[in-house]
């Protein structure tokens, strides 16, 4: 019997012999499929391998364990600004298709392809497993949704793509499959969301936490058909004749698709199953900080489960913490947040201060960004200051960070990465207050600007906003849809702030063509005469904003990514993204 292993040569994975990225041999000690699928174990074990790969796009340390794609946005300045990082390739403008592949597991094409055959090899020996009927129909629903969820993740990089269905191929054939529609992809992404959730339970039991239910499958065709009505794709395609037109894009705009997304956000609400931690009596916007720190709470839709861990911690922290600091927050996304009365920072009336920038902010901020003087715990388990200042020891400016701050989204306060501490969290993949997001978004584009705002005074609320006299948290009564599109782009940045969002919001609103082709903002904070080293009092610093190293740099063709030369020359029926 062949060893089937599970790695993309072409454009799906084929069989060969021993390559350490087969997940037969991962998971199963190199047994071969007779073995793997005879056994219930195994086959289960299978499963939770396919499961093992769905935060790739998430994870911070996604290329060379520190390289990620909020690193290639105007959120974050990368800590290494070498020509080769994959994060410079992304935003300098210069991917291509030689470049597009970044190693065999990691990357935008080759990871879901990989998982994604390995869902049809293990939906076709499932039959023959000893796994009861109801546990058959169960799993092969989760490995339906998974599937879908790969899928998602092509799309909305590369457009429409080969789906293969059911299909698996041996070494031995030839093949040249063309890519199929945008639409193609859309339906059925979508349809495979609905036929899993209508053989998936509402809730887990505790032993099957983290595995699919009816909730996940619901929020992905959420997001998905968010995506599918927005600018880029809804009749938006960067060229509009020949071939290619349907498949980066549907041909025209119709806005039945805003409907489609709206009615998919409601249907996530209307399970209530999920709600926003809510936690402003002990601190503003605590539940905010709180949805991030536990495994298992109601905001929480779709997670990447974990042991405690200091993953983020790792990731963002400062030098005195021990940390990479790897991604840095910039003073563009430091301008977005709101004061607390929910005034936007360029109104007269909010009460902003740019000598002492950082007092009254939106909760979110502190709870997203460490900036000069704020609390954090030390490799000794106590708060202490963080200096970000040009040249503080340790932390400063020139010393650790390039933007004048450091992150801290997801990270627990009390856990530093040199400390003996860890955090009792998952990844959140996908979590209530994006459903919310997503819902105002589809409303306001359909007129309902009333609506919609209904959604974003919730998202408000929880951060910890005040409401104000008129209950309006900041905005002010006769705003125009226009200007409501303007604040939830602004809204969803700073509540989904390096949660695997800016990347693909900047594309599919197709505003990356402005965002993306200027210098970052960092901060530059300097001593006032007489101030000490130690001085957490904001008005003792003067405040200078710079251009970051290296200039971002955006094309037309950049909405897109390119399909990897290797697949164009394997199947020549496979079109190139335009530009490319």
């Amino acid at each position: 019997m062949k060893r089937y292993i599970l790695i993309v040569l072409i454009l799906v994975g084929l069989i060969s012999c021993k390559k350490a990225t087969s997940y037969l041999d991962q998971q199963n000690a190199g047994q071969d499929a007779t073995v793997v699928f005879s056994d219930s174990v195994r086959t289960l074990g299978f499963l939770n391998g396919i499961y093992q790969g769905r935060g790739f796009s998430f994870n911070k340390g996604r290329w060379d364990s520190h390289g990620n794609l909020d690193e290639a946005t105007d959120d974050a300045e990368y800590r290494y600004s070498g020509s080769g990082q994959y994060a410079v390739i992304l935003y300098s403008g210069n991917v291509n298709p030689l470049n597009v592949v970044k190693g065999t597991t990691t990357d935008f094409y080759v990871q879901p392809y990989l998982q994604i055959r390995a869902v049809n090899l293990f939906l076709s020996k499932l039959p023959t497993t000893p796994l009861a009927p109801s546990t058959q129909k169960r799993v092969a629903a989760e490995a339906r949704f998974l599937r879908a969820w790969y899928y998602h993740y092509l799309v909305k990089s590369f457009g429409g793509i080969a789906l293969l269905g059911d299909r698996l191929f041996d070494k031995d054939d030839i093949i040249d499959i063309p890519r199929n529609t945008y639409e193609d992809c859309i339906n059925y992404i979508v349809s495979e969301c609905d036929a899993a959730a209508a053989s998936l339970p509402l809730d887990q039991l505790d032993q099957d936490y983290g595995r699919i239910t009816k909730g996940m499958c619901l929020a992905l065709k959420s997001r998905v058909l968010l995506s599918a009505a927005s600018p880029l794709f809804n009749g938006g395609g960067i060229v509009k004749t020949g071939a290619i037109a349907s498949i980066i894009a549907y041909p025209t705009y119709d806005a039945a698709r805003w409907a489609k997304a709206a009615q998919a956000a409601k249907d996530v609400i209307d399970m209530n199953k999920y709600d926003l931690v809510v936690d402003n009596t002990t601190a503003p916007g605590f539940g905010f900080y709180k949805a991030f720190i536990s495994r298992a709470n109601s905001e929480l839709i779709f997670t990447f489960t974990q042991g405690p861990n200091k993953d983020f911690e790792g990731h963002f922290l400062p030098p005195s913490r021990s940390g990479g600091f790897y991604s840095t927050p910039t003073q563009n996304l430091v301008d977005q947040f709101d004061m607390r009365n929910g005034k936007q920072i360029t109104d007269p009336a909010s009460g902003y201060n740019a000598a002492n920038p950082y007092v009254n902010r939106d909760p979110r901020f502190g709870y997203t960004v460490i900036y000069n003087g704020s609390l954090y715990a030390n490799n000794s388990g106590a708060q202490a200051p963080v200096f970000t200042y040009v040249n503080a020891p340790s932390d400063g400016n020139g010393i650790g960070t390039t933007s004048g701050y450091y992150g801290r989204k997801m990270c627990d306060v009390n856990v530093s990465w040199g400390g003996s501490a860890n955090a009792d969290r998952g990844y959140p993949l996908m979590r209530y207050a994006e459903i919310l997001l997503n819902y105002a978004e589809a409303l306001n584009e359909l007129g309902q600007t009333s609506n919609a705002l209904t959604y974003i005074f919730k998202i408000r609320e929880r951060a910890g906003i005040l409401p104000g006299a008129d209950a309006r948290f900041g905005i002010k009564t006769d705003i125009s849809q226009v200007e409501l599109r303007d604040l939830i782009i602004k809204e969803r940045r700073t509540e989904m702030a390096f949660e695997d969002m800016r990347f693909y919001d900047e594309r599919r609103w197709k505003i990356a063509e402005v965002t993306e082709n200027a210098f970052n903002k960092v901060m530059l904070i300097t001593p006032k005469s007489g101030t000490t080293s130690t001085s957490t009092d904001g008005t003792s610093y003067n405040y200078q904003i710079a251009n970051s190293i290296r200039r971002h740099n955006f094309r037309a063709a950049n909405y897109l990514l390119p399909i990897p030369q290797s697949e164009i020359l394997k199947l020549p029926s496979y079109l190139q993204n335009p530009g490319y």
